[in-house]
Formats: C-alpha cells, sequence, structure tokens
C-alpha cells in the first residue's frame, strides 16, 4: 500500500507547529508518548458494542479488560463507585447523562455560556437548549464571582429537573455544597462538569464535587492530560428514583440508566483504542509525578495571572484558583478577536472569549482566554510566566507592528527551544 506522503507531511508540519509555539488555550494539554501510541494502536480495529462481559460482538475479550482497567483506575483517582468510560467526548458525556435522568422540555439551570459557562449547559443552538428547557444564572458584575443568591432564587422559582455546574471559562472554585443545598430544596438533581478542572481536582487542589452531587462528567483531555474523549462518574451509585425496574422486577440502579444512555442511548460502538488510551492516562494520573504536575500547573497559573495584573490587565474574579484565566482587553483597546490573530502571528497560540457583561458578539468579544495546562506539560516554572506575559504584552501593545510581532515570534520559536516536545519522534 502506497505510504499517504500529503497526510503525514501535514502531521509532521502540525508536531513542528506544536514544538516552535506557545500554548495557551486552556483546554489543550500535550499527551504522553505512550497514550498517542495507544491511540495509533490495533484496538482501533475492534468494534465493542456494549460493555465489559455484556457485548454484542466477538473477540472483545481483551478490550474487555482493557476497558475494565480504565474504569477501576478512574475510580480509583476520585474514589468513586461508578464510572463510564465510552462518551467519545464532554459534549456526548452530557448529553448521555441528561437523557438519562430527563425527559424534553424539562427545566434545566445552568450557567450562562456568555458568563463563563458551555454550550452543553443549556446554549439555545445545543442540543440542551433545543431539548430541554433552559434557564440560566450569571456571575456578579462587580467580581465576576457566580451569583449564589441569583442561582437559588432561579431554582426556586422554576424549579429546574437538573442544577449544573461548572464553566469553560470560570477561574475561581465553586461551592457545591451551596448548590446542592438548594437542589434538595426544589428536588432537582445536581451535576457538575469538571472537564476544566478535573486534574487539580483529582489530587485535592480545588473542592471536589462528588459528596454534594449525584452526577460528574469530565472530559479527559486538558487537565487530566489525557486523550480527547469524555467520562461519566458518580461518587455513589444509587437506585433511579423513577421506578424504573428490570425484567426480572428489581429497580433499576442510576447506573444502569447511565450506561443504557451512552449505549444504546446516544453512541455505537465505544473507540476502545482511545479507551486504552485513556487507561493509559489514568495510570498516570495516579502517581506522584502527575501531583507534582498538577499543583504546578496551579503555581503557574497563579504567577501568570500575577504578571498580568502587574501589567494593568484586569482578570474576570481578580485572579485564578485553577489553571485558567479570563482577561477582559476593553481598557487595552483591543478585541479578543484581533488579539487572537496577532498572538498566532507571534506563534503564541490562544482563544478569544466573551467576558461577562459583553458589549461585543461572540465573533469578536473583549476577553481572550489563557491557561497553563499545555506549557506546564512543556517544563515551564513560575520564573518562565514572566517572559510568556511579556511576550503576550509586547504583541497586544504592538499588534499593528509586523516587525514587532515577527521579532516576538522569532524569541518565542528560540525560548521553546529548550522545552522538546515529543524528542523521541526526531
Amino acid at each position: 500500500m502506497q505510504r499517504d506522503t500529503l497526510v503525514f507531511d501535514l502531521i509532521k508540519q502540525e508536531l513542528e507547529r506544536q514544538r516552535r509555539g506557545i500554548e495557551l488555550i486552556a483546554s489543550e494539554n500535550f499527551t504522553s508518548l505512550q497514550v498517542m501510541q495507544a491511540m495509533g494502536g490495533v484496538m482501533t480495529n475492534k468494534y465493542a458494542e456494549g460493555y465489559p462481559g455484556r457485548r454484542y460482538y466477538g473477540g472483545c475479550e481483551i478490550v474487555d479488560q482493557t476497558e475494565q482497567l480504565a474504569i477501576d483506575r478512574l475510580k480509583q483517582i476520585f474514589n468513586i463507585e461508578y464510572a463510564n468510560v465510552q462518551p467519545h467526548s464532554g459534549a456526548q458525556a452530557n448529553a448521555a447523562l441528561m437523557l438519562s435522568i430527563l425527559q424534553p422540555g424539562d427545566a434545566i439551570l445552568g450557567l450562562d455560556l456568555s458568563m463563563g459557562g458551555h454550550l452543553t449547559h443549556g446554549s439555545p443552538v445545543n442540543f440542551s437548549g433545543k431539548l430541554y428547557r433552559p434557564h440560566f444564572y450569571t456571575v456578579t458584575k462587580e467580581k465576576g464571582l457566580i451569583d449564589y443568591e441569583m442561582l437559588e432564587s432561579k431554582a426556586r422559582e422554576i424549579k429546574p429537573k437538573l442544577i449544573i455546574c461548572g464553566a469553560s471559562a470560570y477561574s475561581r472554585d465553586i461551592d457545591y455544597k451551596r448548590i446542592r443545598k438548594v437542589a434538595d430544596e426544589v428536588g432537582a438533581f445536581v451535576m457538575a462538569d469538571i472537564a476544566h478542572p478535573a486534574g487539580l481536582i483529582a489530587k485535592g487542589l480545588l473542592s471536589s464535587p462528588f459528596e454534594h452531587c449525584q452526577f460528574v462528567t469530565s472530559t479527559t483531555h486538558k487537565t487530566l492530560r489525557g486523550p480527547r474523549g469524555g467520562v461519566i462518574m458518580m461518587g455513589k451509585d444509587f437506585e433511579n428514583p423513577f421506578g424504573l425496574k428490570d425484567v426480572k422486577g428489581n429497580i433499576r440502579m442510576m447506573s444502569n440508566l447511565i450506561d443504557m444512555a451512552v449505549f444504546p442511548g446516544t453512541q455505537g460502538g465505544p473507540l476502545e483504542h482511545v479507551i486504552a488510551a485513556k487507561a493509559i492516562a489514568f495510570g498516570e494520573i495516579l502517581t506522584d509525578e502527575y501531583t507534582v504536575y498538577a499543583k504546578q500547573v496551579q503555581s503557574n497559573a497563579q504567577a501568570m495571572a500575577k504578571a498580568f495584573v502587574n501589567r494593568g490587565y484586569k482578570i474576570i474574579s481578580d485572579g485564578t484558583d485553577n489553571h485558567l484565566m479570563l482577561i477582559d482587553l476593553r481598557n487595552k483597546n483591543i478585541s479578543g478577536k484581533k488579539a487572537e490573530q496577532v498572538l498566532g502571528h507571534a506563534d503564541i497560540t490562544a482563544n478569544k472569549n466573551m467576558v461577562p457583561y459583553d458589549d461585543k458578539s461572540a465573533f469578536v468579544t473583549s476577553g481572550i482566554r489563557f491557561g497553563v495546562p499545555a506549557i506546564t506539560t512543556r517544563g515551564m516554572k513560575e520564573d518562565h510566566m514572566e517572559f510568556v506575559v511579556n511576550a503576550v504584552d509586547t504583541v497586544l501593545m504592538n499588534a499593528d507592528d509586523a516587525n514587532t510581532l515577527s521579532k516576538v515570534k522569532s524569541q518565542v520559536n528560540e525560548f521553546m527551544s529548550q522545552f522538546i516536545l515529543y524528542p523521541e519522534l526526531g
């Protein structure tokens, strides 16, 4: 078979792009080489509809062991009773979880996307806003913190079936206990989407949702530093409150409903090569080395935030507890869209992002989001944040100066040459 040199040349170009640049997208990270090797392995050839020991295809004896290993390791990471590792993404994890507990038209309450929430928490352009009846809480205008009083007031008013906590651009810890208290008052479930801070939660650096939220979903990339994918978890399994029974007349557990909502409810065959990579990543998370990494992520984020504040940048909520920060650029007279573009010219990758109470559209935005998981994986420490922030600031303050952008790009490329990405690949 002829080698597809066109595609492999593009893959090589992407490796070089990743190597030479500063990756500040909060939802991106670099997996270990063994995680990538698993994703490119022979398990991509195996169809395995169903679950370990309960497949609709033969020849699943080995992938059963791999998937069970992923489940067991994830349960060990968070000290939980239930985990489903089959969702192809965080969005599909949320879709399956909602399918298991909601009916079309049920009310849900989530953080508004424009306030740092997520598409799958009720956005009208997403399944969550089309199938269900979405309502939203916001952050406070003064401090940029979750408005828990609004959340409680809305919950009492609309009595949602599900309250969603978690965000894609919120830099502070979340009070899960307070949210659960009002949820119990109005008869709602609570789902925590920890896709972003999961790696820090895993090591006890942020509050754990498992004691207070019946359901927890996450991606497996971002701070967990695994392959792109999703998971659904419960701290404790429990009998479903809908009275649904199995063929023997026994009340089904919630785990049964969630499993059925993933397959056959929202997905067909699981991606067993990705699940194998998840198992490897979960094994890495259980090590002391990963504990050091997670602490460094948090330290780097705080050092970066301090460096931005020292240069007059406005960070929403005035700092960070986790791995990211959302910056309002209006006092710097540049839009998020332009900031993203000019940073790209200097080989610094970030993403534009709406800020709370933004006066610009989602296609332009007044903000930009920065995260440190990827550069921490590259080996950066607190002292390196000064160079990164200075490079960003120089670009943004000279956005129309092509010579300055070119100069910063050269400095970035030279700086990153000391943090070699995947040296094994040559």
